[in-house]
């Protein structure tokens, strides 16, 4: 073959790919207004919405705000959900006033050596059984009825802290249809150290309501034992148990993602769906600073990742691409990535059609020419994301703090999980620093200290990332040798080569 023909060849195409990269670029300028891009910015950081907590009512204020702008700009409602919101259970609770349990001729206090988690009040006398991890193969041939549970926590595979507290209300829902009056895990993970448990946990949490239905929950406690020793000991010496527990309170939350798509234009890549995703919840109130202000704003977290899901609907109820475009901003992520777990176990489209997602969310940023996509380098659609960035006068770089783990402290792990490439699009930063914990979490995380003119460029980086992923006839796969690889390889089949 010549070989001056083959240069020439591959020159143009190049060429064609330049001149496309500025159509795309110059339709997204055309569209994307910073006067009202920011607009939406401002309203989900405002403190009207009292820092979007899932627990107050604000964070309704915020969902209905963006189910409008979806239907404002031409997205729709699934099908399957018949409205803009799929509802979330969610369960919230304060530590008891008093919790004990007299064992064995030990006194275990709660915020000690026990942590009440769930459940109602309770006092009395009970035998207690030990039955392995408290999954269904423990109960075979064991008589829980009208006694407690006592299990290890979480399960051989399953000891990270999500994991942890996932297992714990899977275990809760099958030990109650067993009959058992409370659960016990007997908690020996040194990972994580039970101290920092108790500094955690030892305050107002917020759950998946795993039993919905029911007008009233049974206990739900975690039991230190590092050394294994009492779980022994209550299989061999001492079963008797009693329990103390009073002025619980627990709360039902009805709960709010929202969710909407864009149909694709092509024929057979519209069945498909890029899925677009952004969490709108903060932390809400919390201590005032020297500047007596006590309202979370959450500007960077993540108010500034659900306006460029808006913006997305916006730019692609005008340009639809090839594939259909699926916008969810979740709920509770604050709480425990609440809102995504809930509709990733359960999905109203199948899992296998959503073929990525382009999650989006951040604690800050320390450099204004660069986005940070935690887990780049780990799927095929890596260049598009590069190449989108670079488009706007950026640079997409990978996560520079492996250390912190923040590809699974984000939604797209519960993603990840179930097998979908999922990276998370984040603003530009170079470590974890001061500069990024000086608004991470705190009062000052506000719009007015927010360069915008950075923000559009984010935004619409981010929008041209979903346009090429979306356009681009090959489906995005995990790199071979990836953890989650194999989730992956089991969710979508042949897609993935031998």
């Amino acid at each position: 073959m010549n070989r001056k023909l083959v240069s020439t060849g591959l020159f143009s195409l190049l060429m064609l790919f330049v001149f496309s990269l500025k159509a795309q670029k110059e339709e997204i300028d055309a569209i994307i207004d910073k006067a009202e891009a920011v607009s939406h910015f401002k309203f989900l950081a405002a403190d009207e919405l009292m820092g979007r907590d899932p627990a107050r009512a604000e964070i309704d204020l915020a969902a209905l705000y963006i189910a409008n702008q979806f239907e404002k700009y031409g997205a729709k409602p699934l099908e399957e959900m018949g409205s803009f919101y799929q509802k979330v259970p969610l369960r919230y609770s304060n530590p008891p006033v008093v919790g004990t349990i007299y064992w064995n001729n030990d006194t275990l206090q709660h915020g000690e050596e026990l942590l009440v988690l769930a459940g109602d009040d309770v006092q009395g006398d009970f035998e207690a059984v030990v039955v392995g991890y408290g999954l269904e193969e423990d109960y075979e041939n064991v008589n829980v009825d009208g006694k407690w549970v006592v299990a290890r926590v979480g399960a051989p595979n399953r000891l990270s802290p999500p994991e942890l507290f996932a297992a714990g209300r899977e275990k809760m829902v099958l030990a109650r249809s067993k009959g058992a009056l409370g659960l016990i895990e007997m908690y020996n993970v040194p990972t994580t150290p039970w101290t920092l448990l108790v500094n955690y946990l030892n305050k107002p949490q917020m759950g998946l309501d795993t039993d919905p239905d029911a007008e009233k929950s049974i206990p739900y406690l975690w039991m230190k034992d590092l050394t294994g020793e009492r779980i022994q000991a209550i299989r061999d010496e001492s079963s008797h148990i009693n329990v103390d527990i009073r002025g619980k309170i627990n709360r039902k939350i009805s709960g709010k993602n929202v969710v909407a798509y864009i149909e694709g234009t092509d024929e057979t890549l519209r069945d498909e769906f890029l899925m677009l995703s952004a969490h709108y919840d903060h932390v809400g109130i919390g201590a005032p600073n020297a500047a007596g202000d006590s309202i979370y704003n959450g500007a960077r977290d993540n108010a500034v990742g659900t306006a460029a899901l808006i913006q997305a609907a916006q730019y692609f109820g005008i340009h639809p691409p090839k594939r259909s475009i699926l916008l969810c901003a979740w709920t509770a992520e604050e709480k425990g990535l609440l809102g995504s777990s809930y509709f990733a176990d359960h999905p109203p489209v199948e899992l296998s059609d959503i073929v990525y997602n382009l999650n989006i969310d951040n604690a800050g940023y320390n450099d204004t020419t660069l986005v940070t996509v935690i887990g780049l380098g780990r799927s095929t659609a890596d260049r598009h994301l590069q190449e989108a960035a670079k488009t706007f006068g950026l640079e997409a770089i990978a996560d520079p703090a492996p250390e912190q783990g923040l590809y699974d402290r984000s939604d797209n792990v519960n993603f990840a999980k179930k097998g979908i490439p999922a990276p998370t699009f984040s603003l530009g930063f170079t470590a974890f620093d001061a500069e990024i914990a000086k608004h991470y979490h705190q009062a000052s995380d506000q719009i007015d200290n927010f360069d915008l003119d950075y923000a559009l460029k984010y935004w619409k980086s981010y929008i041209l990332s979903a346009e090429l992923i979306a356009n681009d006839p090959d489906k995005p796969l995990w790199k071979k040798g990836d953890k989650y690889e194999d989730a992956g390889k089991n969710l979508y089949g042949s897609d993935y080569p031998e």
